[in-house]
C-alpha cells in the first residue's frame, strides 16, 4: 500500500478497532520532536565543544573519553540539562498522547529524555528500557539504587568555567565512595533498580495478555537497527504469531519488515508529526 490517505484511512480504522495499543519509541522519535542533538540548536549550545573536539553530534560525544572526571562530567551536565531538564513536552509526544490516551496502552521505549511522562501518559505505563538522564548510579553498580542528578547537574553548570569543573562538585557513590554515572546502558554495569524491574514485569504482563489472538496495534515510532531486538524485532516476532495484529511503523529509513509480516504492517515514510496529525484528525 503506497497512497498515503489509504494508508491513513487504514490505520485509523486499525487504531479504532484495536483492543490493546503498544508504543515502542527510539530515537527518531525524539527527533522528529525537535530534541537536536545534531543541527542548529546543537552546535549552537554545544560550539566551544565543537571546536575542542570536533564532536560532530551529541550522540557522539556521550562516548568520548575524557582525561578527568572533571572534565567528563561538565560535558554530560550539560547533555542532561540541553535534553532533559530544559524542554518541556513536546508538542509531538503531547500530540501522541491524544491519540491514545483513552486506548488501552502500554510504551516501551530506548529513549532517556523523560518525554513520555512529561507529556501525560501514566507512569506505570512506560517502560524506559535504557535509563533515564535525569537518573544516576554507581559507575560499577555496586549497588541497585538510583539518585536524582537534578542538583548535580545545575551546580555542576553553575560552577563550570572552560569545560571542566572543580572536583568538590562531582557527585560521589554514597556506598563504595567512587565516580557516579549517568543512567544510561552504555556497559555491564547498567543499574536495574527496583522501579526498573517493576516497569519490565509490568510491560513483560501487557504484552502476555494482549499479544494472543487479540486486536493488538504496534505503533513502532523511530526504531532503527541500533538496538532492534528491544522493539523491532520483538513486534514483529508478535505480528507473526498473531494474525488480528498490526505494526504501523514509522520510518524513513528502514520502513519494510520481513515478508512474512508485510500484508500486517502499515509503513509511513513521511514526517512523522504530520502523519500523527492526520491520524487524530480522522479519528475525531
Amino acid at each position: 500500500m503506497t497512497d498515503f490517505d489509504d494508508k491513513i484511512a487504514l490505520a485509523a480504522d486499525r487504531l479504532r478497532d484495536a483492543q490493546a495499543i503498544i508504543i515502542g519509541a527510539g530515537a527518531g522519535l525524539s527527533a522528529a520532536a525537535g530534541l537536536d542533538y545534531s543541527g542548529p540548536e546543537f552546535k549552537k549550545e554545544f560550539a566551544d565543544y565543537i571546536a575542542k573536539y570536533g564532536f560532530p553530534d551529541l550522540y557522539t560525544s556521550s562516548f568520548h573519553d575524557f582525561p578527568t572526571e572533571e572534565e567528563r562530567w561538565a560535558r554530560w551536565a550539560r547533555h542532561i540539562d540541553y535534553i532533559r531538564f530544559r524542554p518541556g513536552a513536546m508538542p509531538l509526544y503531547k500530540e501522541l498522547f491524544e491519540l491514545v490516551k483513552d486506548k488501552n496502552y502500554f510504551v516501551i521505549t530506548t529513549n532517556v529524555d523523560g518525554q513520555f511522562r512529561k507529556a501525560g501518559f501514566a507512569p506505570d505505563k512506560i517502560f524506559e528500557v535504557q535509563g533515564d538522564y535525569g537518573l544516576m548510579q554507581c559507575a560499577v553498580g555496586c549497588h541497585p539504587k538510583l539518585y536524582s542528578d537534578k542538583e548535580t547537574v545545575d551546580n555542576i553548570l553553575a560552577h563550570s568555567h572552560n569545560l571542566t569543573v572543580p572536583s568538590e562538585y562531582l557527585p560521589v557513590c554514597p556506598v563504595c565512595g567512587g565516580n557516579m554515572d549517568v543512567h544510561v546502558r552504555k556497559n555491564r554495569f547498567f543499574v536495574h533498580d527496583e522501579a526498573w524491574n517493576e516497569a519490565a514485569g509490568r510491560y513483560e504482563d501487557f504484552v502476555s495478555r494482549n499479544a494472543t489472538d487479540r486486536n493488538l496495534v504496534m505503533l513502532e515510532l523511530g526504531v532503527g537497527y541500533n538496538t532492534p531486538e528491544i522493539i523491532r524485532f520483538p513486534f514483529e516476532r508478535i505480528a507473526l504469531a498473531n494474525s488480528h495484529s498490526t505494526i504501523i511503523r514509522f520510518n524513513a529509513d528502514y520502513p519494510q519488515g520481513p515478508l512474512e509480516t508485510r500484508k500486517q504492517t502499515i509503513a509511513f515514510t513521511e514526517n512523522i508529526p504530520s502523519v500523527i496529525d492526520r491520524l487524530i484528525s480522522v479519528s475525531q
